[in-house]
Formats: C-alpha cells, sequence, structure tokens
C-alpha cells in the first residue's frame, strides 16, 4: 500500500492539498446541524475526519455522520475490557442475553473505542452507541443534541433491509457503502461525498463465486477495505464463503452493473466478519476474521498480478488464489480494528456462548 500520495509529492503541493484536506473537514464538520438522530439501527461504524462518526442504519435505510466532539488524543495505555457485554448490558440496565454489539471502530486522532448495539433483538431493537476510553471507561455516547447529518439510501433491500448496509470504509473525501439494493442485480456498492449529499443508486457488482462454481449478483459484501493497487484505489471485498475480490474504485459509476475480480477463495462454509489492512516489515497484509477460519493472515504483494478465478474450486480443496495462514494464537474474535501502527483491536469470545472481551493485541 503506497504512503498517501501528497507525502511523494513537492513540499508546497503537498501542503497545498494538505490545506485542501483540511478545508474538507472543516466543511464536513459546518455541514453537521445539532439536533437528534432518527437511528432505527445502529450496525456499522467507521470514522472520517475530525472525529466525525459515520453509522449505517440499515433499519432506516440511511446513514449518519455524527461529531463526537473527540478530538483530543487520549491518555492512558491502550484499553481492556473482559466480560464487555455484561458491563455494557448493566450500564443500559437489560440482560447480556438481550445485548447485541454489531460493530467496533477506533476513533484515530484519541484512541477511544466506539461501539454500536441494539438493546434487544430483532428489527425493533432499540439502536445504542458506546465508547470506551483508554483507561477502559465504557460509557454510553449520548445522541441527544448532536451535531449530524443524514444521508437516505434510495434503494435499499426490503426483503433483506438488516443486509441493506454491511460496511462502511471513509477514503478521503468519500464514503463507500457496500449492502444489498431492491435492485435486480441486488449486491450494490455505493459512494456519497462529504459534506454529505444525496446518496445515489450505487453500482451492482456480479462476481464469480469458486466455491459455488458461478457468478453472483445476489450475495452482498459482508466487509471490505481500501487498497491502492499501482498508485489507484481499489476495495478489497470479502463475501460470504469466501471469495475475496478486487474491485477498482475508478469502476464504481451510478447505475452501472460491474464485475469484481475474485483474486482467492479462502474456503467455503464460513462467513468473513470483519478485515483490516496494516504493514509490517515493509510489507502490506490483511488480518481477516472468519465465522468458522479462525483469523487469517494474507500477505498482499501479489494483489496487483493476481490472476482473476474464473472456474470452480473443488469442495475437496477449497482454497485458491492468494495464500493465507491462520493467526493460532487468535481464537473467538469477532471484530477487529486498526489501533496504531503496531496493534489492532479485537472484540473476541473464549467460547461460542461466552461474555465479549475488548483488548489489542500486537499486528502479526
Amino acid at each position: 500500500m503506497r504512503p498517501p500520495r501528497s507525502l511523494l509529492l513537492l513540499p508546497a503541493l503537498a501542503a497545498a492539498l494538505l490545506l485542501a484536506g483540511g478545508a474538507r473537514a472543516s466543511e464536513l464538520l459546518d455541514s453537521l446541524k445539532k439536533g437528534t438522530p432518527d437511528l432505527k439501527s445502529a450496525g456499522a461504524l467507521c470514522f472520517g475526519p475530525e472525529g466525525v462518526l459515520f453509522v449505517g442504519d440499515p433499519q432506516g435505510a440511511a446513514v449518519f455522520a455524527i461529531d463526537t466532539e473527540d478530538r483530543t488524543a487520549g491518555k492512558g495505555d491502550r484499553p481492556k475490557v473482559e466480560a464487555l457485554d455484561e458491563k455494557i448490558a448493566s450500564l443500559l440496565g437489560i440482560e447480556s442475553k438481550q445485548l447485541l454489539v454489531n460493530d467496533a471502530c477506533v476513533n484515530p486522532i484519541s484512541g477511544n473505542v466506539y461501539l454500536s448495539a441494539a438493546r434487544g433483538k430483532g428489527p425493533d431493537a432499540a439502536p445504542v452507541l458506546l465508547r470506551v476510553d483508554r483507561a477502559s471507561k465504557v460509557e454510553e455516547f449520548p445522541l441527544k443534541d448532536v451535531k449530524f447529518a443524514k444521508a437516505a439510501l434510495p434503494n435499499a433491500s426490503d426483503k433483506s433491509r438488516k443486509e441493506a448496509i454491511t460496511c462502511l470504509a471513509f477514503v478521503k473525501d468519500r464514503l463507500y457503502i457496500s449492502g444489498l439494493s431492491n435492485e435486480e442485480f441486488a449486491s450494490n456498492l455505493r459512494s456519497i461525498a462529504v459534506p454529505f449529499a444525496a446518496a445515489d443508486k450505487g453500482t451492482s457488482v456480479e462476481i464469480f463465486h469458486g466455491s459455488h462454481g458461478q457468478l453472483e449478483t445476489k450475495s452482498p459484501v459482508r466487509t471490505f477495505v481500501a487498497f491502492d493497487v499501482g498508485g489507484e484505489a481499489n476495495l478489497l471485498a470479502a463475501y460470504t464463503c469466501t471469495p475475496l475480490v478486487k474491485i477498482p474504485v475508478a469502476d464504481l459509476k451510478v447505475g452501472q452493473k460491474i464485475q469484481g475480480k475474485t483474486i482467492a477463495e479462502l474456503g467455503n462454509g464460513n462467513r468473513p466478519l470483519d478485515m483490516i489492512v496494516y504493514q509490517k516489515g515493509g510489507k502490506d497484509f490483511m488480518l481477516m476474521a472468519n465465522s468458522d477460519r479462525g483469523v487469517m493472515r494474507i500477505p498482499l504483494d501479489g494483489v496487483a498480478k493476481a490472476e482473476g478465478i474464473t472456474k470452480p474450486v473443488p469442495r475437496d480443496k477449497p482454497t485458491a488464489g492468494l495464500p493465507y495462514e491462520t493467526v493460532e494464537a487468535l481464537k473467538g474474535v469477532e471484530q477487529l480494528d486498526v489501533f496504531d501502527k503496531d496493534h489492532a483491536l479485537i472484540l473476541r469470545r473464549d467460547k461460542k456462548d461466552g461474555p465479549l472481551t475488548l483488548e489489542t493485541i500486537e499486528l502479526p
């Protein structure tokens, strides 16, 4: 992954680009208006500039930009909270079995961790946002009288509403959103310029699924990250059962149907949960948490030259394309995010129905 383009330019031009980025961040903050966001649910999360938290609301078919006002480097060490779900349930006055933690992300400015959750199960469960600071204090993040903006998704899936938004990522000055639409080619990727403008219909994405031996248009991206390939922005997207697909950002044109390149099949009977990209020893890696195949460490040096998988992959030999190794020390990981250049935040369970632990690990 290349360093930011501004670092490769002449100092004066780089400074100008940084100032322009600061101006866009200021415009984003100025565009937010005080009020109470009408979230119907709280799912996928990611941070933009200046402590602005983006929250996916699949039940409401909308994305919210919320000013956390969290713009100061945090004090304390890396957080660790055992039995996190029990502590949150106690804070909210409910039983832990009635709590569902949906996502976790780190504010890169402060190091504070933000969580999206639901009080209860099902489509009518009340959404809640929480914050864990670097001293491991758990608190609810209040949604009353905050500065925010809302972008409604015009063609979100009605039949699979909980999958209308599956993942978010902020890249440069755009928010990228994966999920299902109500179109015939349901798998959808869209981007919204910030400050928020009206959301468009997005791009329909088709993939070849080697484990299934066919083209698919209705399987949503479960999780994705941004990654530069040859100086061009791409999304690396993971699907259930478990193809990894490269999608050039330049191909994401409104209303178009495109086909991503399947560059790996990582094993059938599995669901990707979360993933991050990081550098170690001057090389790029992906770390992917999965429902049934543990945490995978995938070297990314072969992405640029990877050939597309276009033929069925045998079920008795279910992997192909980019290789990976399983990180045996990481068990029961459900969520991942980059904490700093050397560490990742994880949410994990020691056993299937056990309590949830929030902690950081050294990047492998």
